[in-house]
């Protein structure tokens, strides 16, 4: 498979991840750690349907321990850790401070054994970083009393930038193996959901539709591609690319009535779109 291919793959991640908004506020009022157990164990069905496609048989080779805690960490942990966040502090400030993680990653990779961080990556991070400020800063202010919040906001972006940079360190562990951490981050949901949660189920069709299409897509196949993209594709382009999740997810909403078109969202747009150019121009110098 060749990089360009690859990188592509893993930009599916992308598409994905821009509907989990929308289907997340379809689902409500299932709380949190519930809805992670249901939507990990329908990416871990996809991950079965993933080796089907493929032509391979279900025959998942022995982790080491430490790619177990890699993958069960970068997916209990980063989910666990937003909805934290989200709880503590303005949804808006946290959001932007946990989408911290593409930047994180473009930095993170300039280490990676064959890659080398060139000041376009860098530049087109930042401008795409100022993107994501104007489109979820709604006027909301750091303060000290959403102290929790926000460390655990940092956390999840640091979380998040880790494991996908990690991954390329175990490029040898095959993509079939993320349905195993799908399935361990459905099950360690269970106990968390029973302790600090009352169960709460979908509300109608729509709402099961919701449960379904988070499993399927940024809940499931979307960590599959992305596992193909970091390991074999350029993760530095990925990483800029990511800024686009969030303008993609609050275009989503407004398309569907959810939310309301806001002036910010015309210049956040060109400022994550001049971004990802920018970066995409250094990877091309390549």
């Amino acid at each position: 498979m060749t990089r360009r291919r690859a990188t592509l793959i893993g930009g599916i991640a992308i598409l994905l991840w821009s509907s989990l908004a929308l289907f997340s506020v379809g689902a409500a009022p299932v709380p949190p750690f519930q809805l992670n157990a249901l939507c990990f164990a329908v990416g871990a069905g996809v991950g079965l349907g993933w080796m089907w496609a493929g032509g391979r048989r279900v025959r998942l080779p022995r982790l080491a321990p430490r790619v177990w805690a890699l993958g069960v960490v970068g997916l209990f942990g980063y989910h666990a850790l937003y909805f934290t966040a989200l709880r503590n502090a303005p949804p808006a400030a946290a959001g932007l401070i946990a989408y911290l993680w593409p930047l994180l990653i473009v930095i993170f990779s300039g280490f990676l054994p064959g890659e080398r961080l060139r000041w376009p990556h860098l530049a087109g991070a930042t401008v795409s970083l100022i993107g994501v400020a104007v489109l979820l800063g709604g006027g909301d202010t750091l303060g000290a009393g959403n102290a929790l919040g926000y460390a655990a906001a940092f956390a999840c972006a640091l979380f998040w930038s880790g494991y996908s940079v990690l991954s390329r360190r175990v490029g040898d562990v095959p993509t079939d193996c993320v349905m195993l951490f799908c399935a361990a981050t459905a099950l360690l949901s269970v106990p968390f959901h029973l302790a600090f949660e009352e169960t709460a189920w979908p509300v109608g069709a729509a709402g099961w539709l919701s449960v379904l299409a988070l499993g399927l897509g940024p809940v499931g196949l979307a960590f599959y591609v992305w596992d193909v993209g970091v390991k074999r594709g350029d993760i530095q382009l990925l990483g800029v690319l990511s800024y686009a999740a969030p303008l993609l997810s609050t275009l989503l909403l407004i398309l569907t009535g959810v939310a309301a078109a806001e002036e910010s969202l015309a210049l956040a747009a060109l400022l994550v779109v001049c971004g990802a150019a920018l970066a995409a121009w250094g990877s091309a110098r390549r």
